[in-house]
């Protein structure tokens, strides 16, 4: 039996997104990023297509690595102007009924106590449709701006991270019971409190002693998405997330990537199949193979290679502004590059990657692999991915907002459903039961289910030997 596809839409409160330069065409709303009706068109939208979805990702900074700054970036709207992607949430759930929302905020820059109130009232106000993208950030424009000299070391991130989950779970697991709330007017009692809980986290890096500011919301904990592609962020992922988001340029990497995630995860003494990969994916659907290839043609000509430089300088941390666009990668001597030449160089065996070549596939869809054909053609190639990499579904990106969307849910949906591998209606139930058809809440074998019990945890840390 096939598997089923999942889909989420790869958005971002800004301009163009994964296609700098494409806001110029005629036909792109891109620029209308600040306006409500571009976000509840684009929910409702998504919805009518069935997308499990809308996945919003976010930087705190520029790209300013570019000849030494943002120009480049700021030129092109290569993801600056951006505005918060928090705001956009409240609207689009309310114009929908079952659409997921994945939001990105970075732990480096927000205290987990205010960010959990957040994270709470969001998911009260979705009925449970609320997703965290969790990143540590990797531009240093952003820190710099935060009053810090620089990131801190990656790794080190990472080892703040898991505090800071550690302190969103015994918020939302732990601090209210599940009866704490009784609303009984006879006696004047709004919740008891004897069953809210202060989580008394002493950490490292966090003081936090109180209780969580909200009752428990329909999943408590919002699923957990993450996308992290070094070895301590495999780690984290296999440790915390419910959904992994990656960008493997082709199908030997990505399978590659995926039994790894699935590795750790089963190592961490998780079910693998209970996280959800997801790769991201750019494809230009149309009526037929020769439609689609000559509207790619168009959007391809609108393509900046200053923005996408811009973009890939912001990502590897090297300035490719000193570089030639005929200057050949792997002449290109830094550890951030040879791991992009080696992702890109299992893309097309044996090719010799150009700055221009890199820059036209970051063009449209980033990073990530592009697909250009009718219906027929891209629902095969879908198919063959994840066949081929035991990848669960994708989150696409767009050419022209929100055209690309709309010939996916128009031409390529009914496709998908046509051969069974795409669903024809929602899961009732919270984004989690969406997902894993297992309930609203974290299961058993998740880490944040550990903080349930928070008499537990302090009658625990404060024998002798664990004080």
């Amino acid at each position: 039996m096939p598997r089923e596809i999942r889909l989420n839409a790869f958005e971002m409160n800004c301009v163009g997104h994964q296609a700098p330069g494409l806001w110029a065409h005629p036909r792109d709303r891109s620029w209308q990023y600040k306006d409500l009706t571009y976000w509840t068109d684009l929910a409702k939208l998504l919805e009518r297509g069935k997308f499990d979805g809308i996945f919003i990702a976010d930087v705190i900074g520029i790209y300013d690595v570019l000849n030494g700054n943002g120009d480049a970036a700021i030129r092109q709207a290569a993801q600056v102007p951006v505005n918060d992607p928090l705001a956009l949430i409240t609207p689009m759930a309310l114009v929908t009924e079952h659409l997921g929302f994945g939001l990105t905020a970075s732990l480096s820059f927000e205290h987990p106590y205010p960010f959990a109130r957040r994270l709470s009232t969001l998911d009260h106000l979705t009925k449970g449709r609320i997703g965290w993208n969790i990143v540590t950030s990797y531009l240093d424009s952003g820190a710099r701006n935060l009053g810090q000299k620089a990131l801190s070391d990656h790794d080190a991130r990472y080892d703040y991270a898991d505090e800071y989950l550690e302190v969103l779970y015994k918020l939302f697991e732990g601090s209210w019971e599940e009866d704490a709330v009784v609303r009984d007017r006879a006696r004047g009692l709004f919740t008891d409190p004897a069953k809210v809980h202060e989580i008394r986290h002493h950490g490292k890096h966090f003081q936090v002693p109180g209780i969580h500011l909200c009752e428990p919301s329909p999943q408590r904990t919002p699923v957990l998405y993450q996308a992290g592609a070094s070895s301590r962020g495999k780690n984290f992922a296999a440790a915390h997330a419910e959904c992994v988001f990656v960008a493997s340029p082709s199908k030997a990497a990505l399978k590659k990537t995926v039994a790894d995630i699935r590795r750790r995860a089963a190592e961490a003494g998780r079910d693998p199949r209970k996280v959800l990969i997801f790769n991201m994916q750019t494809v230009i659907v149309d009526e037929t193979d020769t439609k689609a290839q000559a509207k790619w043609r168009e959007l391809k000509s609108y393509a900046s290679y200053e923005g996408a430089l811009a973009l890939i300088a912001g990502w590897t941390g090297i300035d490719f502004g000193q570089y030639q666009p005929d200057q050949v990668l792997k002449h290109i001597q830094t550890n951030a590059m040879q791991s992009a030449v080696e992702a890109f160089s299992t893309a097309d065996p044996g090719k010799q990657w150009t700055v221009q070549e890199l820059a036209d596939w970051v063009g449209i869809g980033g990073m990530g692999p592009l697909i250009v054909g009718s219906a027929q053609t891209v629902a095969d190639e879908l198919q063959d991915w994840v066949e081929e990499t035991d990848v669960d579904g994708f989150n696409f990106t767009y050419a022209l907002a929100h055209e690309t969307f709309r010939d996916v849910v128009e031409l390529l949906v009914p496709e998908l459903q046509k051969r069974g591998v795409f669903k024809t209606e929602y899961s009732p139930g919270t984004l989690r039961d969406k997902l894993f058809g297992d309930g609203p809440r974290l299961p058993a074998s998740h880490p944040g289910a550990g903080y349930r019990d928070l008499s537990r945890l302090h009658a625990h840390a404060s024998t002798p030997e664990l004080a």
